[in-house]
Formats: C-alpha cells, structure tokens, sequence
C-alpha cells in the first residue's frame, strides 16, 4: 500500500514539475501515451468496431516487400469520432524468404531469429477482422497493399488513413509523421514495433486538433464517408512536375497502380475546377483524362486487386457492409 502512495505521490510531483515548466514558456513537456486516458465515457450512444493496423516489412515497396510483423489494435468508437473502449490487440511475426536486411532490423528491431518458423495465419487474420466496421493505418497506401496479400478479407473491408486523411496543415501541423503528431499533442511512445505504432494511431484518433476543436477520428471517418475522385494527369509536360507536386499530385511509375502518370484524390466538387486548371495552366488545349471514382472502400488499394474482386462477383457483399 505504501509503494503505490509513493508512487502516487511521485507521479504528482512529476506532473507539478512539468506543469512548471510548461508555464516558463521555455520548455515544451511531452508525456508517455496513456491509451485509458484517452477514452471517452461509454454512454447509450451506438458504436462501431474499428481496427487499426500497422505491419513492419522487409522494404518500402508495397508491392514486393514482405511482412515481418502485422498487428491489429480493435477499438470501439461512437459515430461521432468518440474512442470508448480498446479491446485486446492480435499481433503475429512472419519469417520472410530471404534474411532481413539489416537496416530494417536496426528500424524495427526484428531480427532474424525473432521470425525463425513463425507465419501469419490468413484465417486467423480473416476471423478477427471479420467484425471491422473499417481499416485504419498510417500511411494506408503502403499498408493496405500489403494486408490485402496477407488475406483477402481486407480487399472487402473500407479503410481510413491517418496520414492522408486529415487535412493537417489546416489544422496548423507542419509534419505528417506519426511521431510528429503525437508531439505536437504534448504525447509521445515508442516506436517502432507495429503494435507500438497501433496504440500510438489510436492515442491520435483521440485527440482533438486545436483549430477546430474537433476529435481525429471524427475527421478522419468524415473523410472516409464521402466518395472522392482519382484524376491521372497522362502526358503531362515534364516541366510542370514541380507545380503538380505542389498541388498535392504524386507520380505513379506502377502499371499495378494505374497509368504512369502524375494523379491525385479530388472531392467531387473540386473536380471541375481541377479540370480546368489542368487545361489552362498545365497542358493548354482541351484535354480528356481518365478518373475513377474512389470510396473508402477502394481508396488505397490496388486497382488490379479491385478487378479481380469485382470479376469475382463480390460487389455486392461490399455494398451491404457496414458503413464507418
């Protein structure tokens, strides 16, 4: 009893010296994630099962690397972005086929011997997130690829991106990494185990950004309720990569992917006047440009895996899924 007074007592010390500093105006404190801390009270409100997702790889190529580490953090979540409870994590490491190359050991801090035997189950996988009203990673567009060939279950289920999914510069972030967030909420955690990397995605979701006061997770799932548009700038001149690349275009070299082109995410009503910049800054005369329309359930797939579903005649299962 009198261990848990002092250590009651220490941590009050420690949080009234931290407070002081802060006050200075010298000083910036952060303090370790607290995963309860961040829950709001269970109340008659209606929830939702998410999951958040990170997996540790041999590379940083989607499409070739292989997984080491996949873990799966659940967590139920009212619809209004309200994270009420955090249910027990599924975590499994996989042995690559060739050996790990170091500097992906010297990151993560998975070696060799660590995976020796060891294979992630896609049955097991399939089973856990059968219940997932969505998908949530950091940095979707690599993870999602990647989960998809673990198992299939994931190519039905929509996803969300902490990363590309909050419009952070408007809320005042300069960075996008999840460490950087995570700091700028006075919080920090350690990095870089994938279950590590999952509680630290749920302590985002559950902050609310200090411009408009609202909670991550409610903007995120904002954004992943409304369809947007995938624009492939095709032949666009080679001097003009600078002003696409500010203007939030990325550059695909992948066929897997789509045409090798610059291209970007729109919101319908973005659409038309993209159009029109394209046509009169970029390419000047009349253009035709392929688009495809994007719902969280295809946004950071692969297109040829979204084909292959849809010859399966899945469509329909995807459309009586549960909405985030």
């Amino acid at each position: 009893m009198s261990s848990v007074i002092g250590d009651t007592a220490s941590e009050e010390l420690l949080e009234a010296a931290a407070r002081q500093l802060e006050a200075s105006g010298r000083y910036r404190v952060l303090r370790r994630l607290d995963l309860a801390a961040c829950l709001a009270d269970r109340d008659s409100s209606p929830t939702r099962l998410g999951m958040f997702l990170d997996i540790e790889c041999t590379g940083l190529d989607p499409l070739t690397c292989e997984p080491i580490e996949l873990a799966i953090l659940p967590f139920e979540y009212r619809l209004d972005g309200a994270i009420v409870a955090i249910h027990p994590p599924f975590q499994q490491v996989n042995q690559p086929s060739a050996p790990i190359p170091p500097n992906i050991t010297k990151i993560t801090g998975i070696n060799d011997e660590m995976v020796s035997g060891h294979h992630i189950d896609p049955a097991t996988v399939a089973n856990f997130v059968e219940d997932a009203a969505i998908i949530i990673a950091h940095n979707a567009a690599f993870d999602r690829p990647i989960a998809e060939r673990i198992s299939p279950a994931f190519i039905a289920k929509p996803w969300a991106c902490t990363m590309s999914d909050v419009d952070w510069k408007s809320e005042g972030f300069e960075g996008r990494r999840l460490g950087e967030l995570l700091a700028a909420f006075g919080v920090f955690f350690d990095a870089h185990r994938a279950l590590d990397d999952c509680e630290a995605g749920v302590g985002l979701l559950a902050q609310k950004v200090p411009c408009s006061g609202r909670r991550v997770l409610e903007m995120l799932l904002e954004t992943a309720r409304k369809p947007c548009w995938r624009i492939f700038a095709i032949d666009a001149p080679y001097d003009a990569r600078e002003l696409l690349r500010q203007r939030g275009y990325r550059w695909n070299a992948s066929p897997e992917f789509g045409p090798k082109s610059w291209w970007i995410d729109l919101g319908m009503k973005e659409v038309e006047p993209e159009l029109q910049f394209l046509e009169n800054e970029i390419f000047h005369r009349p253009i035709s440009l392929p688009m495809e329309e994007m719902t969280a359930y295809d946004r950071y797939s692969i297109p040829m895996t979204r084909r292959a579903l849809r010859q399966a005649d899945s469509r329909e299962h995807l459309a009586s899924s549960v909405r985030p």
